[in-house]
């Protein structure tokens, strides 16, 4: 996911989006642990992505 797109979103998107994105990395862990996960690459995507989001929605607020 683009810094640009994710600077477009609203907070209620970007809150979405953090959830949707939490979940896909909670259900990533469980197949890591039971060694099913086929895009290991996916994770830390994943967790880039949630950090990106964060920092928007934190700067969003801040303003």
């Amino acid at each position: 996911m683009k810094i640009a797109d994710i600077r477009g979103m609203t907070p209620d998107q970007l809150a979405d989006t953090l959830i949707s994105l939490k979940k896909e990395q909670f259900n990533l862990r469980f197949q890591a642990a039971t060694g099913q996960v086929e895009k290991t690459h996916r994770v830390n995507e994943i967790r880039k992505d949630i950090a990106r989001i964060k920092t928007v929605l934190r700067a969003k607020a801040a303003a």
